[in-house]
């Protein structure tokens, strides 16, 4: 078996604090736009499986337990006590977590608590721009409150992280540079003119704003990709003109382009690739699509993300299935004679780690 050191998550979102039903836990297993069909469940899925498989154990049952079991077992240990024995079980030393997702989730601190571990800060950038937007009267005093809000932002967050992967790919796949300042201060005024209290930011040059705020303060910005946020390659040219700032860039979530996504981070220095976002969706077939991801990219530039959110069920699957996935693909390599267990072991702990720890510079926190 390779050994890893306890995880780095370089990206999840924090869990719910309530009991959930049956209809409601299961609403929460795959993003999906409604409920299952009639007479199915998400239960019935890789990520279904996968929870069966390793989450039944962490709270005292056999694995492959019935759903039902699963969620009485759940119930009389109650969700605080729950969380708690998913999340320790995960082999997990540290999380990012981004703290702009919807719903009544744990914050960083109450997810180190429950985890016994570390947590840091993800600022998530269209909640930065809403809530400056929120105490604004005017173009002008909503750009100089942004500014002020991401620079406060980057004082106490590992990096900025962005929820909107598809808007933010349209945004700068045909202008990747940054806007101009009369054409940020339109697109600002046009926006809260026309902007209900909590609307979204949907404007394409406030997005490109936004990220190269981010990238001008230094700290590594999240871009998420694959599924309904598109292909990496549409964040090429922007990826191309990141490149000056010197911004390290982590591409997130990139199944089913992990391979793309991994291409990236071969070819630009200041590129790095999730490693384990995909994987608990993918459930057993986990191990196929991680050494895809292996294929191609340096081992330096590769990091794990379990991706977990709303349920503490869904971070021990993405930590789980990766220590198994990699375990398995690595110590394939090993068995054949293609890598020496030594080798083996050391990258183990680079993307299971390592990397992570020095991209977001997790050691230099107190």
């Amino acid at each position: 078996m390779i050994e890893t050191p306890p995880l780095v998550d370089q990206y999840c979102q924090g869990v719910l604090r309530t009991e959930l039903g049956l209809a409601t836990f299961e609403a929460q297993l795959i993003q999906s736009a409604g409920p299952p069909a009639a007479g199915t469940t998400f239960f019935d899925t890789q990520t279904g499986f996968a929870l069966r498989r390793w989450c039944p154990p962490l709270l005292g049952l056999e694995p492959h337990c019935a759903p039902a079991r699963y969620l009485a077992r759940r119930r009389e240990l109650g969700a605080a006590e729950s969380a708690r024995r998913l999340l320790r079980g995960s082999g997990v030393a540290a999380r990012l977590v981004d703290t702009g997702a919807a719903g009544d989730l744990t914050a960083p601190k109450e997810l180190a608590l429950a985890g016994n571990g570390e947590a840091f800060e993800l600022a998530r950038l269209e909640l930065l721009a809403e809530q400056a937007a929120d105490t604004s009267g005017s173009a002008a005093a909503f750009l100089a409150n942004l500014a002020e809000a991401v620079h406060h932002a980057a004082a106490g967050a590992v990096a900025f992280t962005c929820g909107s992967g598809p808007r933010y790919a349209d945004a700068v796949a045909g202008a990747p540079e940054p806007p101009g300042p009369g054409e940020v201060h339109g697109a600002a005024g046009r926006w809260l003119a026309g902007r209900a209290r909590g609307g979204a930011v949907r404007d394409p040059v406030l997005l490109r704003h936004l990220l190269w705020s981010a990238l001008a303060s230094g700290l590594p910005l999240q871009l998420h990709t694959g599924g309904d946020a598109g292909e990496p390659r549409r964040l090429t040219d922007f990826v191309r003109a990141a490149a000056g700032p010197g911004t390290r860039l982590v591409l997130l979530g990139g199944y089913p382009y992990h391979r793309q996504a991994a291409r990236l981070a071969a070819l630009f220095p200041h590129v790095h690739a999730d490693l384990g976002a995909a994987l608990g969706p993918t459930g057993a077939r986990a191990a196929e699509v991680l050494a895809e991801s292996l294929e191609t990219a340096p081992f330096g530039k590769l990091m794990f993300a379990g991706g977990g959110r709303q349920l503490p069920e869904l971070h021990a699957v993405g930590a789980l299935v990766f220590r198994e996935a990699l375990g398995r693909v690595l110590g394939g390599w090993v068995a054949e004679g293609s890598w020496s267990w030594r080798d083996a072991e050391r990258v183990a702990a680079m993307v299971a780690a390592g990397n992570a720890r020095r991209v977001y510079r997790l050691d230099e926190r107190g």
